[in-house]
């Protein structure tokens, strides 16, 4: 090998392609936008019925102890950021790879070649997402506008697209067709 030659380090890389692509299925993104809007606030009040009652426990232990279990509060937010990660990731770790939300609207998150979501996966987007949302909330409303696939800039970023299921997609499919 000749000085000028790139050094090869036993890596292949293999792109694969977008498994989904809204041409020539348009049924996959059909309505998403909007139903996932929805499943977000179902998921949010999952996330807020534990803390809840969290926050309720911890007051009247706190009364109880005249004031000593109200330190427990201080444990609250990171319960609150475990239980968010522990809930994304199980829930689109699934097979269903959706969370309960999303499964109400019919929902669901794949890799962006195709693959089914994985805990991990599930746990980092939603990392992403919040990350993304705290620093620049007004440019991550328009993203899925200007996209075929309709992606936030989360799912861009961490490699995921949300569709419609397979029973929805069949459905409007079949709507579709004379």
């Amino acid at each position: 090998m000749s000085t000028s030659e790139p050094k090869r380090i036993g890596v292949s890389i293999e792109l694969k392609p977008h498994a989904y692509d809204p041409v020539t299925n348009p049924e996959l993104f059909e309505g998403v936008l909007a139903r996932r809007v929805i499943a977000f606030l179902i998921d949010l009040i999952v996330l807020a019925i534990p803390v809840v009652f969290l926050a309720m426990f911890i007051f009247v232990v706190g009364v109880v102890t005249f004031g000593l279990g109200f330190v427990f509060y201080a444990l609250l937010s990171p319960a609150m950021v475990l239980w968010a990660l522990f809930y994304y990731g199980i829930t689109l770790g699934s097979p269903q790879s959706a969370t309960l939300g999303m499964r109400v609207m019919d929902l669901e998150m794949r890799t962006w070649y195709g693959s089914p979501a994985y805990f991990v996966l599930g746990a980092v987007h939603a990392v992403a997402f919040w990350i993304i949302v705290s620093v620049l909330t007004p440019l991550v409303l328009l993203v899925p506008f200007f996209n075929l696939r309709r992606r936030c800039l989360h799912d861009i970023l961490v490699g995921t697209v949300v569709i419609n299921n397979q029973v929805r997609a069949n459905a409007l499919r079949a709507t579709r067709r004379p």
